[in-house]
């Protein structure tokens, strides 16, 4: 169990500070909400110049918010201020191609290829050309290691998945004493970042196409990232805020349904099942791994050759369904997507699962900003508490 070795990993020698780590998982769209829950932690924390957190990690398009606070690391309002301004203003085009040709052109290959006319393999639905211009023209990459250098950032970590090999990377940039990691069908490497680690990272299954780096072409990194808290312990973050993109489980009633399930729900479905599940499945394990570390005497725990530790868990996510959120806004998706969504169901309101993941429109990025902004005023109290540390005040 990943979280469990990253919980009783060993500390660096002669580690400086506890450092704060933030998570932000993947979710197409819905990674607005994450820019709402940064800004109410500027907001709580009094609009701070300094990083609050040293160690930041990002999943697909959690990456490219991760990466943003990361390139900007030396002023934390500023760089929170960047992520509005994106989102903000965002649309679909900024993303991916929306214009009819490439559309249409897009749609002719993938039923080609069902059908069996054409031979060569249609590489995604979308082309997100648009989106790698924009990470060009915002992002000065060399401006991380400048952060690091100067004491404003310590670690910044995107995590991608192998197609060849099913393994699950997270690229990393850091600080000298840093070394990767090994785990079963996981890895951690050292790298310079570029563009080209993000846009794989962000690379929507079957939606974008998948981006070689090295040796290998790369997908989502939250397609086979199932212990997605385990990057930023390895990397040395003893407390964690993570930022989910839907609502914890919840119990309820089994509900009873006549309809078949539409493509846009299955493929909903199973978008959930990548981004979601397994970052309940490894918050779980992590608090019941801290419960068990505090029921161990402090004298054991000294005489202990591995060093175990408790890390402080903070996980922010949406007090509402994203899904109901998205079906009032599906009638701002471009003409031309909405053209190709609509035979899949996925501009019903049963179908809004997977449309949400595309729906980069302003008033719905606006709409989750707010809602992860107020989800986090709403526990002020518990990010207090989660930066009450010596170290951490200093932030503030």
């Amino acid at each position: 169990m990943d979280a469990l070795s990253a919980t009783i990993a060993p500390l660096h020698a002669g580690r400086s500070p506890p450092r704060a780590g933030l998570v932000l998982t993947g979710g197409g769209a819905r990674a607005a909400y994450q820019v709402g829950v940064v800004k109410a932690v500027r907001d709580v924390l009094g609009g701070p110049k300094k990083n609050p957190f040293p160690i930041v990690c990002g999943t697909s398009a959690g990456a490219i918010n991760a990466t943003t606070l990361a390139v900007f690391a030396d002023d934390f309002s500023g760089a929170v201020a960047t992520l509005l301004e994106q989102w903000e203003n965002m649309h679909c085009h900024h993303i991916y191609r929306t214009d009819a040709w490439h559309i249409m052109k897009s749609g002719a290959r993938w039923l080609a290829a069902m059908m069996l006319v054409s031979r060569h393999n249609p590489i995604s639905l979308l082309d997100n050309t648009p989106l790698a211009a924009m990470l060009a023209r915002n992002l000065p990459f060399e401006r991380i290691q400048a952060n690091i250098d100067a004491g404003s950032l310590y670690a910044v970590c995107v995590t991608a998945s192998g197609y060849t090999t099913g393994q699950s990377v997270s690229f990393f940039q850091g600080g000298s004493d840093l070394i990767g990691w090994e785990r079963n069908q996981r890895i951690g490497a050292a790298v310079t970042l570029n563009a080209d680690y993000l846009l794989a990272s962000a690379s929507l299954p079957f939606i974008f196409p998948a981006v070689k780096v090295h040796r290998e072409y790369f997908g989502d990194g939250s397609m086979r990232q199932i212990a997605p808290v385990s990057p930023a312990l390895h990397l040395g973050a003893d407390r964690v805020l993570i930022v989910g993109t839907g609502r914890r489980a919840q119990e309820a009633n089994r509900a009873r349904s006549t309809i078949y399930p539409s493509l846009a729900q299955v493929a909903g479905h199973a978008l959930n099942s990548i981004f979601l599940d397994s970052l309940a499945v490894d918050i779980e394990r992590l608090e019941r791994i801290n419960r068990t570390v505090k029921l161990i005497p402090q004298e054991r725990l000294a005489e202990s050759s591995v060093k175990l530790r408790p890390v402080k868990v903070l996980f922010i996510t949406p007090s509402q369904p994203i899904e109901r959120i998205a079906a009032r806004f599906l009638h701002e998706l471009p003409g031309t997507v909405r053209f190709i969504l609509k035979p899949t169901g996925a501009l019903n309101r049963s179908g809004s699962n997977l449309a949400s993941y595309l729906l980069f429109e302003e008033s719905f990025c606006r709409a989750l900003i707010d809602l992860g902004y107020q989800d986090t005023i709403s526990r002020e109290a518990e990010v207090r508490d989660f930066f009450a540390t010596p170290e951490a005040r200093a932030y503030a």
